[in-house]
């Protein structure tokens, strides 16, 4: 960084009322989420979404049920069988997963007491990020609490009273599958359907004129029974992820009752997505200011996302080590416990920096230094004025996401417990690579029509979006 350029980070930019032009208000009130036009291609692609996710969930649940997780082999047995009609039924149609009433009540079972812990568990209160209209929403923050008492429940339940198999939830995968569709989708044309009959903030509406994409993104911002009960902070910390961690227990009892032993590759990838789901819920109340809570719509991206895309796509390698056993060796073992801390030691520290910056309004020190940041000025579309902070020092000044360096790390070291004999419990990876550098793009056209000038100023300084001298 040149010393023009930490001069100008370090520099209060200030913008009087009268340079806040109706056309500057405009832009900023539409690109936070006004009516907007959706182009064809969008339309298409968010077709291609809404039907070929839930193929891929099925696809993989077959390919790991039935084929230990290998996207070739049922692909050879439809070649050798020359792609017929018959060889296609018995290859993928009857080994589709099954409904069962059994699936029906467990999933019901689990919905409803994990929304039983949301309402009546102690909670503190967090606030969100401010809405596009201006609403600063308070949310009940229980989520640690309720995980303890979930996972004591189940253990205590399967392994002191026998109440359940400790492999229930992986003896049941399929029909689970098909219980968590049917609600996925039921959630997603009920919160299409709210959105225009009983809209919790109507002025946080964004509709795009589009059915498709409306129905896939969302129209409602933050869709609430009462003051409350907020769709998204449940439906993602609850019935998604307080499930990540008890599936993957789930998976290792059913790799015991296989083998007779826990694999030291399931042990470590339980330890690793124990601390991120735990560092999730111990830092719950950051969450509320993240890009799902704060910018996100509520549609099928997260309602049937968070009830089947999450617990099933990121899970894959708890799956695929039950159908692959795979021990790893000292180094190895040591390699990717190392791989993965040092991901939730960057993610951790990078997301701290910025938040204490802005806590104490830019008067602290970052890696010994002043912090050095640039003073924002932006409307709401409310038409009313705000002050933010954009960090340009430590991990900040390295690149404008650093902390997605952390996550694509944990998301590597997660998949690197399965080996390299398959390629598709590193779809985890894969798919967090795209889903991150698409979040990249997402939010530098939100907060160059947020922050305007500032944000230009913001991208002179700091030049790399993730990688330095790469991206």
């Amino acid at each position: 960084m040149s010393l023009r350029q930490k001069k100008s980070a370090n520099t209060e930019i200030n913008e009087s009322k009268s340079e806040l032009t109706p056309n500057l208000k405009a832009q900023i009130g539409k690109t936070w989420g006004r009516d907007r036009d959706i182009s064809y291609i969008t339309v298409l692609f968010s077709t291609l979404i809404l039907t070929c996710c839930p193929l891929l969930v099925f696809v993989f649940w077959v390919n790991c049920t039935h084929y230990q997780c290998s996207l070739y082999e049922p692909i050879y047995r439809l070649q050798i069988s020359g792609f017929s009609k018959e060889a296609f039924d018995s290859v993928v149609l009857q080994k589709l997963p099954q409904f069962t009433w059994d699936g029906i009540k467990i999933y019901l079972s689990w919905l409803s007491f994990q929304a039983i812990l949301y309402a009546i568990l102690p909670a503190k209160i967090g606030y969100g990020q401010r809405t596009p209209a201006g609403h600063i929403l308070p949310y009940k923050v229980n989520g640690l609490l309720a995980w303890f008492i979930t996972h004591t429940l189940f253990l205590v339940g399967a392994f002191c009273f026998n109440w359940w198999k400790g492999s229930i939830i992986h003896d049941n995968w399929g029909a689970l599958l098909i219980a968590a569709n049917i609600y996925g989708y039921f959630l997603t044309f009920f919160s299409f359907a709210k959105a225009y009959i009983m809209p919790s903030h109507p002025e946080d509406r964004k509709f795009s004129g589009s059915f498709i994409y409306d129905l896939l993104m969302g129209i409602e911002m933050n869709p609430r029974f009462g003051k409350y009960w907020d769709f998204k902070l449940f439906h993602n910390g609850r019935p998604g992820i307080i499930a990540w961690t008890l599936i993957n227990l789930s998976f290792a009892a059913a790799q015991y009752n296989q083998i007779g032993y826990v694999t030291n590759s399931m042990i470590l990838l339980n330890f690793l997505h124990a601390v991120y789901v735990l560092d999730f819920f111990y830092n719950e109340d950051w969450y509320l200011r993240t890009i799902d809570i704060a910018h996100d719509h509520f549609g099928f991206y997260l309602a049937w996302g968070d009830t089947v895309w999450l617990p099933w796509m990121y899970t894959v390698q708890s799956h695929y080590l039950v159908r692959n056993t795979v021990d790893l060796s000292v180094p190895y073992f040591l390699l990717v416990l190392t791989t993965g801390l040092s991901g939730y030691y960057i993610f951790r520290a990078v997301n701290h920096q910025k938040d204490i910056v802005r806590r104490m309004d830019g008067n602290c020190k970052i890696w010994g230094k002043p912090a050095q940041f640039i003073r924002t000025h932006f409307v709401t579309s409310d038409g009313k004025e705000h002050n933010s902070i954009l960090l340009t020092s430590g991990f900040w000044g390295i690149s404008r996401h650093f902390n997605y360096v952390g996550d694509l790390l944990i998301s590597l070291a997660m998949c690197l417990t399965c080996g390299f004999d398959h390629l598709l419990p590193y779809f985890y990876i894969i798919y967090m690579f795209i889903l991150l550098i698409h979040r990249i793009y997402r939010d530098d056209a939100r907060c160059r029509g947020k922050y305007g000038k500032y944000w230009d100023n913001y991208c002179q300084v700091v030049k790399w979006k993730l990688f330095p001298y790469i991206f």
